[in-house]
């Protein structure tokens, strides 16, 4: 599965298999942040945590999203979120 299919999958079943994570990143992009957040708030591990700061830097808590990207192991993000949210997506589902 590509980030384009993970991303065109949000009008349609869940793909079985996906990671905590990665039903995170179908949500949000369904344009559900909060149910994308509520995913990760008992997760733990790097690409939740990497998913967790991706979402308070598209809410603007930069702050916050800082102490994410660091548990993450991850460098703040610049570019666009969109740009972020296919990164962070392609990774993930490299790891599948």
């Amino acid at each position: 599965m590509t980030s384009k299919e993970l991303l065109a999958s949000t009008h349609a079943a869940e793909p079985t298999g996906l990671s905590p994570a990665l039903r995170a990143l179908r949500v949000d992009a369904a344009g559900d942040w909060h149910g994308a957040h509520d995913l990760l708030q008992d997760e733990n591990g790097a690409d939740a945590s990497w998913v967790h700061a991706y979402l308070h830097r598209k809410e603007g808590d930069l702050g916050n999203a800082g102490y994410w990207y660091r548990k993450a192991g991850k460098s703040p993000a610049s570019g666009s979120l969109d740009d972020e949210w296919h990164a962070i997506a392609t990774a993930l589902l490299a790891g599948c």
